[in-house]
């Protein structure tokens, strides 16, 4: 099998094991739905299951837009300021999302706010959304890995985007809110101005 049908293969398993699982979440609420279930509804073993998601609530936490939008800051020109390279990745990675795509986010969004397990560990996950985040800013900045700027520069831009997307609505994120999201992260690229 050749790698490139071998890495289609698998990206065919793990979709697979994620919309069933998300189906199943839904139909019959995340506590009462087994790894088990999830495995045999996308006909594969539970071990598999475990080889793509390292626990179920992986299965909805696993954000596959992050790699794509701290690609996107990477390849954002040198001279572009970090607040605006994030701005810009964001708007061409979510420009890029299919009417799919933005469905499956809003339902995983949706079980996010409404299953109390799953919103702890997303808060508890940010840590590692900042570190990522700050890894991208000092390596465009010429800057050490760690380092305190950069830190704080993803700290603050997590933050700012965290301050307006909606947390209490049920539907989830939707394409609009990231209208909202670019407005945050342009206040705080320009001081963060309160007159």
């Amino acid at each position: 099998m050749t790698n490139g049908l071998r890495e289609r293969k698998k990206a065919k398993t793990r979709a697979a094991i994620r919309d069933h699982a998300l189906r199943l979440f839904e139909e019959r609420g995340y506590a009462a739905t087994t790894v088990d279930q999830i495995a045999d509804a996308a006909e594969v073993s539970p071990s598999t299951f475990f080889r793509y998601f390292p626990t179920k609530e992986d299965v909805i936490l696993v954000d596959d837009v992050d790699e794509v939008l701290l690609g996107a800051i990477r390849a954002q020109p040198a001279g572009v300021p970090p607040i605006e390279a994030i701005r810009r990745a964001m708007r061409e990675v979510f420009d890029a999302m299919s009417p799919e795509a933005w469905e499956f986010e809003r339902r995983r969004q949706r079980l996010v706010l409404i299953v109390p397990e799953l919103r702890m560990r997303m808060l508890q996950q940010m840590t590692g959304a900042i570190d990522l985040m700050a890894g991208v800013i000092a390596e465009r900045a010429g800057r050490p890995d760690g380092d305190f700027a950069a830190r704080v520069t993803a700290g603050a831009a997590v933050g700012a985007m965290l301050s307006v997307l909606p947390t209490g609505h049920i539907d989830g994120v939707q394409p609009a809110d990231f209208q909202r999201v670019e407005q945050a992260l342009t206040l705080l690229q320009n001081g963060l101005p309160l007159d």
